[in-house]
């Protein structure tokens, strides 16, 4: 059991990646909050673990509003009364197009959910972290972010931006025993994939995408879940400001 005895948030945690972590966490041992937008579906997710024999609590929270993830931490203490992982997970495509087509409302919530939510959830999580000793702040950040391309202009600055404050953060709260480690997926079969691709995923859009990643698939909520577990566990202890990217050699 690689997390137990240890309580962790997982935002976006009712579908994707998100689910994948909760439940992989939850099977090592781990407390689990799942954070999502969609309540029910959050409460499934953890329905779902505890019916496994895990243990799982859930709340609703917008990721990009103060008040809701101050709720989501003190939801997380009053659960379980404590606090040692937080996995910013939750995150906000963009649909590819031209960079001036999008509209002003959008490119903000693009970067109110990818950018500020990493602020947000260190205003809060962070203090909770230094008067327990320590802590494991893990943000999903994207390929996009490393290796940006035309037609998700805006989506690339948000996770570049991501990966930069995820090692700003860790340079700053590395005296606190507060390890912050990103993970930079390439796309999955998940609910956004079809953004990233225009809106639609036609067979002949999806072959060509695979055909860029050198393994030859997507990603799987189980593979972004076990690099995941990996850099919250303590075998990651001499790991922060990284930025791992689990893409199948997408990258290189």
């Amino acid at each position: 059991m690689r997390l137990a005895g240890k309580t962790a948030i997982v935002t976006g945690g009712a579908s994707g990646f998100g689910k994948g972590i909760g439940e992989r966490f939850a099977e090592e041992g781990c407390e689990v909050v799942i954070a999502d937008l969609n309540e029910d579906g959050a409460g499934a997710v953890a329905d779902q673990i505890r019916s496994g024999g895990g243990k799982a609590a859930h709340v609703q929270c917008d990721v990009g509003i103060n008040d809701d993830v101050k709720g989501m931490v003190n939801a997380a203490l009053e659960a379980f009364g404590k606090l040692d992982i937080v996995v910013n997970n939750a995150g906000m495509p963009q649909r590819n197009q031209p960079a001036l087509n999008v509209d002003e409302e959008t490119f903000d919530r693009i970067f109110q959910v990818n950018c500020k939510s990493l602020y947000l959830a260190a205003m809060h999580a962070v203090p909770v972290f230094r008067e327990h000793g320590g802590g494991v702040m893990i943000n999903t950040a994207s390929t996009a972010g490393l290796r940006p391309r035309p037609g998700l202009t805006w989506y690339n600055g948000a996770k570049g931006g991501a990966i930069t404050l995820t090692k700003a953060m860790a340079a700053e709260f590395a005296a606190d025993n507060i390890r912050v480690n990103a993970l930079a997926p390439v796309a999955g079969d998940t609910p956004m994939l079809a953004e990233f691709l225009g809106g639609e995923v036609t067979n002949e859009m999806y072959a060509k995408f695979v055909s860029t990643v050198p393994i030859g698939r997507l990603s799987t909520p189980l593979d972004m879940a076990n690099a995941a577990l990996f850099l919250a566990s303590d075998e990651a202890s001499f790991l922060t400001g990284v930025c791992l990217e689990v893409d199948g050699g997408r990258c290189i």
